[in-house]
């Protein structure tokens, strides 16, 4: 749920002991969908696979655990991070999910002097954080490729030399398209020191296409490129809250002023050192989305209606009238589909669950076409 949205309503749900639900984030307060008991989730990216088993085991097994502030644990899955990246410890930070590392980083580079740069409409939270922190925001459409306008960012970061962080999220949330690595590389390649890149990568084990990969290669030698990436995909660990910055040690060391130390908490770390790098895990959580798009993309497909390429776990599609019946209409459907992303009010964004529950889904749509809904 919206930070504000949350304020907002909090007390009202919290009456309604409804405040534990895992409740989308919606662009007004006055409005919120009809939520159905047993709902299949395709709302917030999450891998409908879950805990790996050796995850699961290392919670379980971790337990005893959970009245000890967490500290070997931390050093473990360090270790284990630093060396599959081939990075120094002192480059490497932990937090309860990337949301928390993003959070640090707004926190850390604020300054009334500073443009925050970001796509428009891309993943809220950076923007979100910024509220109660000096910046002046400047958004930039995605081009009609749907992709990060590089010209249009690098012209709004860079025309009066004053410092500028610089939002990438790639692939893009909501949209799920890529923007080219090379053209990335080359406006960081030439960037002036005062530019800041945030690089979000939360979906990057995803990405199949050859023109795509990580902008890990820049954080030995540049302070100015934060890469964030998170457990909570292709991990399925959402609920445990584990996320990593990964940046030059100079980076790193002014995130930790803003880090709550501890963040990551015993049973997530336990899950991560089990799970982490596990190329069988991962394979599995790519070959089930793959399937549940392909179903997702066949009755798009078959209806007529459009929808963007996707790189991640999760596809935006057209939807013919408003959207909010739409989005209630499902969950009247015991559907739960995504929330709104102004100015795509036109799409809806949906996540990728079980191959059968995208059937389920499917077959919902054709049921709304022969409505006339969609």
């Amino acid at each position: 749920m919206d930070r504000r949205l949350f304020v907002r309503s909090g007390a009202t749900l919290g009456a309604l002991g409804m405040g534990g639900l895992g409740f989308p984030r919606f662009a007004s307060a006055n409005w919120s969908p009809r939520l159905q008991a047993g709902a299949i989730r395709m709302n917030s990216n999450e891998n409908p696979l879950g805990l790996s088993a050796a995850a699961r085991q290392a919670v379980i097994d971790n337990l005893d655990l959970a009245n000890r502030y967490p500290g070997d644990l931390i050093g473990q899955l360090s270790d284990r991070m630093c060396s599959y990246y081939g990075i120094d410890s002192d480059q490497l930070v932990l937090g309860a999910g990337s949301t928390e590392i993003l959070q640090m980083i707004v926190q850390a580079y604020a300054s009334p002097l500073r443009k925050l740069v970001l796509a428009e409409p891309t993943f809220e939270d950076v923007n979100d954080y910024r509220d109660t922190y000096p910046y002046d925001v400047a958004t930039v459409p995605l081009n009609s490729r749907y992709e990060h306008d590089l010209n249009r960012m690098r012209e709004e970061s860079e025309r009066d030399g004053r410092p500028a962080m610089v939002y990438i999220c790639n692939p893009n949330n909501p949209t799920g398209t890529i923007t080219p690595s090379a053209e990335l590389d080359n406006w960081i390649a030439d960037a002036p020191e005062h530019v800041l890149f945030l690089m979000d990568e939360a979906y990057y084990e995803y990405v199949e296409d050859p023109a795509y990969w990580s902008a890990l290669k820049w954080v030995h030698d540049r302070p100015n490129v934060i890469v964030v990436r998170t457990f909570s995909k292709i991990y399925g660990m959402a609920g445990l809250r584990l996320g990593f910055g990964i940046a030059h040690p100079l980076a790193v060391r002014r995130m930790q002023d803003f880090a709550i130390h501890s963040s990551a908490n015993q049973l997530a770390l336990a899950a991560g050192i089990a799970c982490f790098g596990d190329d069988e895990l991962m394979a599995k959580s790519r070959e089930v989305n793959r399937e549940a798009r392909e179903v997702t993309e066949a009755c798009l497909d078959e209806l007529g209606l459009e929808y963007l390429p996707t790189h991640g776990n999760f596809l935006m599609h057209r939807i013919s009238g408003d959207l909010d019946t739409y989005i209630n209409r499902m969950s009247d459907a015991g559907l739960l589909v995504g929330r709104r992303f102004p100015p795509m009010l036109g799409y809806n964004r949906l996540s990728f669950s079980l191959p059968e529950h995208m059937e389920q889904w499917a077959d919902t749509l054709r049921d709304f076409r022969s409505k006339g809904w969609v």
